[in-house]
């Protein structure tokens, strides 16, 4: 979707609709790489976070009264009280790049704010490796981490399409990336990130990745789908608000407020046509 476009409702039309209550809802951000890149794609599908445009985003959720916590601990307060009476959101960072400890890391901190970081554990090494160009975590730096109270979950081993998979590779995926990082860390491993655009339009493999995510002891699973998690939603099929550069202070805190959530219903209907008439 064009992020002209995509912004434009968003600001114009979606912002002054009447929306569910926080109390139902918890935003889950999805990062990715927190750096000065430049990437040569449409905005929307972007994936860099420049560092001060971050800084400025976690300075408009501490303005705003949010607290960045756990995923685990979010979903937690889902119909319940807030932490300290603060709204609750949910800061996540796909690929395990190492910008998250150098960068986004300090920042966080620095405001008491918790993450959970989604490792592909092939590229996570004793030495260095890198994906798409970008270095990652080594294991060394994800036990810092862990001792600083940044939770860690599954980002799958090679980082594939799952869709594309055979059953059997998509349960190894998630298998062995999870007994990967829980032989690292000596601390079980309950969440998962599901690789690439989730197919919501296959019910059929999205109803076999549940179960198999449930078989290999997953108790949660953020997706790409675009929207806010809920009390009615499914906990392995959670949505999240993807967020780069691009995002200012109007669309960043429309998205928290879940003036966003129509793209992932116009996605959803989009997908849903194409399958059927494809």
């Amino acid at each position: 979707m064009n992020i002209c476009l995509d912004r434009q409702l968003t600001l114009s039309i979606f912002r002054w609709l009447p929306s569910s209550g926080a109390h139902q809802h918890v935003p889950i951000l999805m990062y990715h790489s927190v750096s000065e890149e430049q990437e040569v794609v449409a905005p929307y599908y972007r994936l860099a976070t420049e560092p001060q445009r971050f800084a400025e985003q976690m300075q408009w959720l501490d303005d705003a009264g949010y607290v960045g916590i756990s995923l685990e601990e979010a979903l937690r307060f889902l119909d319940r009280v807030r932490p300290g009476g603060r709204l609750p959101v949910a800061i996540t960072f796909d690929d395990g790049y190492r910008n998250f400890y150098t960068t986004a890391w300090p920042i966080l901190r620095g405001r008491g704010f918790a993450a959970t970081v989604y490792l592909p554990t092939g590229y996570i090494g004793c030495e260095r490796k890198s994906f798409l160009g970008r270095p990652c975590l080594n294991w060394a730096e994800v036990r810092e981490l862990q001792a600083q109270g940044v939770q860690f979950g599954s980002h799958t081993v090679s980082h594939p399409v799952l869709h594309n998979l055979p059953m059997e590779s998509v349960e190894s995926e998630l298998r062995c990336s999870k007994e990967s990082i829980e032989d690292a860390l000596g601390q079980k491993v309950t969440g998962f990130a599901y690789p690439y655009a989730f197919p919501q339009e296959d019910r059929s493999f999205s109803r076999r990745l549940v179960e198999c995510l449930h078989e290999c002891g997953y108790d949660t699973c953020v997706t790409t789908v675009i929207g806010r998690a809920h009390s009615a939603g499914e906990f392995l099929r959670l949505k999240r608000l993807p967020v780069n550069s691009c995002d200012d202070r109007d669309l960043f805190m429309a998205k928290l407020r879940g003036c966003y959530d129509w793209v992932g219903s116009a996605q959803r209907t989009l997908r849903h046509l194409k399958r059927v008439y494809k």
